[in-house]
């Protein structure tokens, strides 16, 4: 029986398999089993096609930003009003074969704006331009849905697509540490009460693995797809925003009817006609959630004009990386002013986490 068969025959059992507490274990064991031959179907399909899936795009600016929608959702549209890209715009599906980049301008931020060709049902099976188009999107700092305002309910399919392909929108990592060892059996110590999943389930899905002693530490209460996750190591956790085009087409009552139909958030604009852009781009800069630092010459010169603009949570290292990428090799240590230390001009090492506004100042060999 080879890979396909056994898919489908795993996908078949999960059909007809209840889902309540006595079958908690084999259905976490069935869903491990079916990721792992998931994953080594995508590596034979990507050793027969000779070469990676996915468009070549450097990631340049502060962060990248991908637009995700159906077709014909206004995409273009909306990066052209974004951004200084002139991205084809047509009023047919599948304008847009390729990446069309560009980038926006605010608030002191260079953010790389990427126009993604339109994404169909079955897409992360290859339908379409769609494993091309995801692929690109793992690597995106935030993920932007496009939803027209006349199918409100596309975001659980664009979303699912992107849950198939590894692609985590608004989650975050596991809270799980997973240590193999080479003696000892499995062992799992949970600092949380478990109520998703059992120890001898833990147990089974990580043999499914090949996983037979290992110690497994669980601060979080997760269940068998999280676990899988962990395993596999190859999911990425991205943010995201939702923006609801073509509102100009529609009156007010019927934007609030559909946003209290919707279990999600979003901005309603209308690319078209320039509405609400300006409150698009300011809640862009939101959930990219920067900081500005401020880069203080060694004479005591601080440039409050242009700062550097870096995620929260960025260390000097990161700081060093932008500046040059061979600072860091002769680094010695930094002195920073701001919310981040307990005195101004206090000396920190490379790891330190810098805050919104640190000056900052780095002394090198």
């Amino acid at each position: 029986m080879g890979v396909p068969e056994k898919i489908k025959k795993i996908e078949e059992d999960l059909l007809k398999t209840q889902i309540n507490k006595h079958t908690e274990r084999h259905i976490g064991v069935l869903r491990a089993k079916l990721s792992k031959l998931k994953m080594e179907q995508e590596e034979q399909q990507s050793r027969r096609s000779g070469s990676a899936i996915g468009f070549d795009v450097k990631k340049s600016g502060d962060g990248t930003v991908v637009l995700i929608g159906l077709p014909s959702v206004g995409k273009s549209t909306l990066l052209n009003a974004l951004t200084n890209a002139k991205s084809k715009v047509a009023a047919y599906e599948f304008t847009t074969l390729d990446v069309v980049p560009g980038v926006m301008d605010y608030n002191g931020a260079r953010i790389q704006v990427l126009d993604l060709p339109g994404i169909i049902q079955g897409a992360s099976s290859g339908r379409g331009l769609g494993k091309r188009v995801l692929a690109v999107a793992r690597n995106a700092d935030l993920i932007m849905f496009v939803i027209d305002v006349f199918q409100p309910v596309a975001r659980s399919l664009l979303e699912k697509e992107l849950r198939i392909t590894g692609i985590r929108v608004d989650e975050d990592p596991p809270n799980v540490v997973i240590e193999s060892t080479t003696t000892g059996g499995i062992s799992v110590v949970s600092q949380v009460k478990m109520t998703k999943m059992t120890v001898e389930t833990v147990k089974d899905i990580l043999r499914v693995y090949g996983m037979n002693s290992a110690r497994v530490l669980l601060r979080q209460d997760i269940n068998d797809e999280q676990l899988i996750d962990v395993i596999l190591g190859t999911r990425v956790y991205v943010p995201s925003l939702t923006v609801m085009n073509k509102i100009d087409l529609v009156n007010a009552g019927f934007t609030n009817e559909v946003e209290a139909k919707l279990p999600y958030k979003f901005v309603p604009i209308s690319a078209e006609s320039n509405v609400n852009i300006e409150a698009l781009k300011q809640e862009m800069y939101r959930r990219l959630d920067f900081i500005r630092i401020y880069m203080r010459r060694r004479s005591g010169e601080t440039d409050y004009e242009e700062p550097m603009i870096v995620r929260n949570g960025s260390t000097v290292l990161e700081v060093c990386d932008k500046v040059h990428r061979k600072i860091k090799d002769d680094f010695r240590y930094a002195q920073i002013w701001g919310k981040s230390v307990k005195f101004g001009g206090q000396r920190v090492g490379i790891s330190h986490a810098l805050m919104d506004e640190d000056v900052l100042t780095l002394i090198t060999k």
